[in-house]
């Protein structure tokens, strides 16, 4: 496996993980605020970011890479709103983004076609992630601080935790 690209699909390996770490703390703050839809809609979130992970440890290992497992990542466990919660979160989609872009533009500098063809499940994820969160966002801003918007926001969101956990 090409060394570069081995060392920036291993620090893709740590910034998966610490989206696990982040969408984990985001769900135990709403869990504790009475947020329980959003709580798990987040914990679903930080396990399918694990995955992610998961996938590209195998992938660098099954190419004869060395992947690296970081140590755990200490997230913020404070925030103030909800609101908060997923403008961060839409901040930290964006980063991984630019770091997936970054593969894909060294994948072609690289000649390593292989990665490249593995990295554009990738991609596709990170438009998804991006748009939902935006989703939310404009959810959260049409309903503002209004306690019934934000009652029906959260049964809004366990929901979607229930069908994003549902296998197609």
């Amino acid at each position: 496996m090409n060394e570069k690209i081995e060392k920036l699909l291993n620090d893709q390996i740590e910034k998966e993980y610490s989206s696990s770490q982040l969408y984990l703390s985001m769900a135990s703050w709403s869990e504790n605020q009475g947020f329980n839809g959003t709580a798990s809609f987040l914990y679903a979130h930080s396990d399918e970011e694990r995955e992610h992970m998961l996938k590209l440890v195998k992938f660098i290992n099954e190419r004869g890479g060395k992947a690296v497992i970081p140590a755990i990542y200490k997230p913020d466990v404070s925030f103030d709103s909800m609101e908060s919660i997923f403008k961060s979160l839409l901040h930290h989609e964006v980063l991984v983004t630019e770091s997936i872009n970054n593969i894909v533009d060294a994948c072609l500098t690289e000649k390593d076609y292989t990665t490249h063809n593995f990295i554009q499940w990738y991609v596709s994820e990170q438009l998804e992630e991006e748009a939902l969160a935006r989703n939310i966002l404009d959810k959260l801003n049409m309903i503002g601080t209004d306690k019934g918007g934000l009652y029906l926001f959260d049964r809004d969101m366990l929901s979607s935790s229930v069908s994003a956990a549902t296998p197609n």
